[in-house]
C-alpha cells in the first residue's frame, strides 16, 4: 500500500494493480437505485419539455421516428457503457475507459471533450431554466436578470454538492419524483385523449431532416450514462454500474416517445409553435392548473439534471487533475465533506460565461457533438479491451455477439456525426488541434523538469 501525500489518503490497488476508489479519498454510499436516479434525474431535464416543438417543426407528424432512431441508439451507447463500466471501476466514466484503452494522449482528448461537454450541459439547462421562466416573468429575457438568476443557481447548487454525496443523492432522487410524476399524469391523460388524425403521417422522413432532428434530439437523450463518472463512489460498481444504467436509459426511452405522441396526438400542427410544448399539452388536457403544473414540473426538472449533472461531471475534472492532466487544485478532495469541491466550484464557473453567451439551442447542438465524440471513443475501446490479449481489465457484464454491437454503435454514430454543419466541423477541429498543441507542451514541459530534477538530483 502506497501513500499519495496531496490527498492524505491511503492508496489502494485491485487484482489488475489498477488505484481503486479508496485511493481517490472517494466513499462507496451508491446502490443500483442511486445510479437509476441519476440516470433519469440527469436525462430527464430541459430536452424533454423544450425540444417535442423543435423536433415537430423539422419532421411533423413523423417526429416519433427520431425518438426511435434515438433511443435505438442510445440503447446501444449504454450497452457499450455497461461492458466498459463493468470494467473500469475509477471515477471519469468515458474518460477513464479511453484512457485505459488508448494511453495518456486520447485520454487527455476524451477528458477535455468529457470536461467542456458537462460546461456546455450545464450552460443549456441554465439557459432552459431561464427560458421557462420567462414564460409568466419576461424579465427573464433580459441578459442582466438572467445572469443573476444564473449566479443564484450556481452557487446553491455547488454547494448543495459540496456538503456530500449522500445529501446529494436525497435533493436528486426527490427532484426525479417532483419531475417524474406531472409527466406520467400528463401521459396518461394523453393516452385517454388520443387524436389518431394528428399522429398520421403520410410519409417517410427524407435522410437530411431526419438527421438534422436528430442530432438535436440526442441532447434530451444524451447524459445518463454520465452517471458512471461516480464509479469511484458506487458499491460493487462492476454490478451497480451496468444493471443501474440499463434500466434507467430503458425507462428514459420508453417514457420519451410516449410524451411525444401524446404531444402530438394533443396540439397536432400547433405544437411547432409553442415555446413550451408540455405545458401546452397540459394546459390544453387539464386546463390553467395543468398548465401551471407542468411548468413548475419543468422547472424542478431542468433545475434536477443540473443539480445531477454537476454531481457527475465534477468527476471528470476531478479525475482528469488526478491523472495529471488537468491542475492539480482540482483534484482536491474537501476535508470534511470528502467531495472534488474545486472541481465542482469551477465547473460552475465555467458554465456560468458559456450560459450567458449562447443560447439553448446553439449549446445543445455543440454539447451533442461533443457527446457523440466521447461516444465513439467508448465504443473503440471496448472493441480494444475485447481483441486485447492480456484480459488486464475483466468485464462482469459482457455484450453478446462478441464486437458485433459495438461496430454498429460506431456505424450509427459515424452517420449522426456526418449530419454536423460544416462550421461545427471546424469548430470541432480547432479544438482538438488545440488541445493536442496543450498536451504536447504539457509533455514538454514534464520531460524538461524530470531532466532537470535527474541532474540536479532533487
Amino acid at each position: 500500500m502506497a501513500k499519495n501525500s496531496d490527498k492524505n489518503v491511503n492508496l489502494e490497488f485491485d487484482s489488475n494493480n489498477s488505484i481503486t476508489a479508496e485511493s481517490e479519498g472517494l466513499k462507496r454510499e451508491l446502490g443500483v437505485l442511486d445510479v437509476t436516479t441519476n440516470v433519469l434525474n440527469i436525462t430527464i431535464g430541459s430536452g424533454i419539455f423544450l425540444l417535442p416543438a423543435i423536433i415537430a417543426g423539422i419532421l411533423g407528424n413523423a417526429s416519433i421516428v427520431a425518438y426511435v432512431l434515438c433511443g435505438f441508439m442510445f440503447l446501444l451507447v449504454v450497452l457499450c457503457f455497461a461492458e466498459a463500466g463493468s470494467r473500469i471501476t475509477t471515477s471519469g466514466g468515458a474518460y477513464a475507459y479511453i484512457e485505459k484503452a488508448f494511453g495518456p494522449y486520447f485520454g487527455f482528448l476524451a477528458n477535455t471533450f468529457f470536461a467542456m461537454s458537462g460546461v456546455l450541459l450545464g450552460a443549456a439547462l441554465l439557459n432552459g431554466i431561464a427560458d421557462m421562466l420567462s414564460v409568466p416573468f419576461l424579465i427573464f429575457d433580459k441578459l442582466f436578470f438572467r445572469g443573476l438568476l444564473f449566479i443564484i443557481c450556481l452557487v446553491l447548487f455547488a454547494y448543495g454538492n459540496i456538503i456530500g454525496v449522500k445529501q446529494g443523492m436525497k435533493v436528486a432522487k426527490a427532484a426525479t419524483l417532483l419531475k417524474v410524476l406531472p409527466l406520467i399524469l400528463l401521459v396518461v391523460l394523453g393516452l385517454f385523449n388520443l387524436n389518431a388524425n394528428n399522429l398520421h403521417w403520410q410519409s417517410f422522413p427524407s435522410p437530411d431532416e431526419l438527421g438534422n432532428a436528430s442530432l438535436l434530439l440526442f441532447f434530451a437523450f444524451m447524459g445518463g450514462e454520465t452517471a458512471l463518472n461516480v464509479s469511484g463512489e458506487m458499491k460493487n460498481p462492476r454490478r451497480t454500474a451496468p444493471i443501474g444504467l440499463l434500466l434507467g436509459v430503458t425507462i428514459v426511452i420508453v417514457f420519451y416517445s410516449l410524451i411525444q405522441v401524446v404531444a402530438q396526438s394533443t396540439l397536432g400542427t400547433e405544437l411547432i409553435a409553442q415555446k413550451t410544448p408540455l405545458a401546452a399539452v397540459a394546459g390544453k388536457l387539464a386546463g390553467n392548473w395543468g398548465m401551471r403544473i407542468l411548468l413548475i414540473g419543468g422547472l424542478i426538472s431542468i433545475i434536477g439534471s443540473l443539480y445531477s449533472g454537476i454531481f457527475v461531471f465534477s468527476r471528470i475534472f476531478f479525475a482528469g487533475a488526478s491523472d495529471g492532466l488537468l491542475p492539480k487544485y482540482l483534484s482536491k478532495i474537501h476535508p470534511k465533506y470528502a467531495t472534488p469541491h474545486w472541481s465542482i466550484i469551477t465547473l460552475m464557473v465555467l458554465a456560468f460565461f458559456m450560459a450567458i453567451s449562447g443560447g439553448f439551442r446553439q449549446l445543445v447542438i455543440l454539447a451533442s457533438t461533443s457527446m457523440l465524440l466521447l461516444y465513439f471513443g467508448v465504443a473503440l475501446a471496448v472493441i480494444k479491451f475485447r481483441l486485447s490479449r492480456s484480459n488486464r481489465y475483466p468485464a462482469l457484464f459482457i455484450l453478446p455477439g462478441g464486437i458485433f454491437i459495438p461496430i454498429v454503435t460506431l456505424l450509427i454514430l459515424g452517420w449522426f456525426l456526418s449530419q454536423s454543419k460544416p462550421n461545427e466541423i471546424k469548430a470541432t477541429t480547432i479544438f482538438i488541434a488545440l488541445a493536442t498543441i496543450v498536451y504536447l507542451v504539457k509533455i514538454l514541459f514534464q520531460k524538461k523538469a524530470a531532466i532537470i530534477k535527474a541532474a540536479t538530483g532533487l
